[in-house]
């Protein structure tokens, strides 16, 4: 059986090494699973503590996808096989581990450069957003779709969508967009756009940077290379979010998530982009929904480990309610596009429903000690 994360490390021209961790399951476009992340935490750990390793780049097998979210069947497996009431230990493990990779990568003590090439979504931009040096290529797809799934931006999503420009954030959140290169510029969640066909040379290029034990200087010396590699901004795509700047803040100008839904549906034009946005949203998940706004609102003073801390129950709520597993069901397991969510409104859902998420089933909290 082929290693779910290869890794190998480069010796740079002076001696010093870069770790390369590639996510290898290209057949479920490098879909993040537990087997993933059991290899993944101790490998960055032992490489943060090797004085050898200058920097981390991090990548995923093939051409289509950086990663593609998190192993959402094999949640799903466990939803099916866990009794009404009874705790859903994968799914605790699950996140819980996630959680604390995720956290490693914003806490890291090195450089860690994630080439963000394909699409890049749900778990994967967990893993990119947490990178220090962000690549995305003109190939790149980025969206945070769990409003179609029942789930909710988790990952850090409440931390990175709420600091986002204007309502940007909120209305990502809330519509699942995709976006692209430009945007993910635009928006704070990429660093650099850098041509798909230059990654061999950036490499080499990379593999020649005279770091030494240094850190922030070895920063420096990453930062400047990835300058030169970025592309022209007149290659670059057109970016929808720059675009519509505007419009989704004064869409999401209203003080209760009804409104915004609202004004967010009824909107009528003949751009393609933000038509399929609040078609999204229209019928997406109203739990989800609530979770986006209630989770943003609730980030806004947290620090980052809060943040894991209130998404760890957020998620294992959701696996306990019945949308996660019945979202899943209707997208890839039976896919027949119809998913019988509990509500159908946005305005149909208790308060009271919602802030249960917000508790965490056990303690002590398993992330306590992030």
């Amino acid at each position: 059986m082929t290693d779910s994360v290869l890794f190998r490390m480069e010796v740079g021209a002076n001696g010093m090494h870069i770790g390369v961790a590639t996510l290898n399951a290209p057949k479920s476009l490098n879909a993040l699973s537990l087997d993933m992340i059991d290899l993944l935490l101790p490998q960055l750990l032992a490489w943060q503590d090797d004085a050898q390793i200058a920097a981390v780049w991090l990548e995923g097998e093939g051409e289509k996808a950086f990663c593609a979210g998190g192993d959402i069947v094999r949640m799903y497996e466990s939803m099916v096989d866990t009794a009404p009431g009874k705790r859903n230990h994968y799914i605790e493990n699950f996140f819980a581990e996630e959680y604390k990779l995720d956290y490693l990568l914003h806490t890291y003590a090195k450089p860690v450069v994630c080439w963000g090439h394909g699409i890049v979504m749900g778990g994967g931009l967990g893993l990119m957003s947490g990178c220090s040096h962000r690549i995305v290529t003109e190939r790149c797809r980025i969206a945070m779709p769990e409003i179609t799934i029942g789930l909710h931006p988790d990952v850090g999503g409440s931390w990175f969508l709420s600091r986002m420009p204007g309502k940007t954030g909120l209305f990502l959140g809330l519509t699942g967009a995709q976006i692209n290169a430009s945007d993910a510029l635009y928006i704070g969640l990429a660093d650099r756009v850098i041509g798909s066909t230059e990654k061999d040379a950036l490499l080499t290029d990379l593999l020649g940077l005279p770091f030494s034990e240094n850190v922030d200087k070895n920063h420096q010396l990453i930062s400047a290379l990835l300058r030169r590699f970025q592309m022209s901004a007149d290659d670059l795509p057109s970016s929808p979010v720059r675009e519509h700047f505007d419009l989704i803040n004064t869409l999401c100008d209203a003080d209760t998530l009804p409104d915004v839904a609202a004004n967010i549906c009824a909107v009528e034009n003949d751009d393609e982009w933000l038509m399929k946005a609040a078609k999204t949203l229209s019928r997406g998940c109203a739990q989800t929904a609530w979770l986006v706004w209630e989770g943003q609102k609730r980030v806004k003073h947290l620090s980052l480990a809060d943040a894991f801390r209130m998404e760890w129950s957020m998620s294992v709520q959701c696996a306990a309610q019945g949308d996660f597993q019945e979202g899943v069901r209707a997208l890839l397991i039976d896919k027949d596009g119809k998913p019988a969510f509990r509500f159908a409104q946005v305005d149909q859902v208790p308060a009271e429903y919602i802030h249960a998420f917000f508790n965490s089933p056990v303690q002590p909290h398993p992330l306590e000690t992030l």
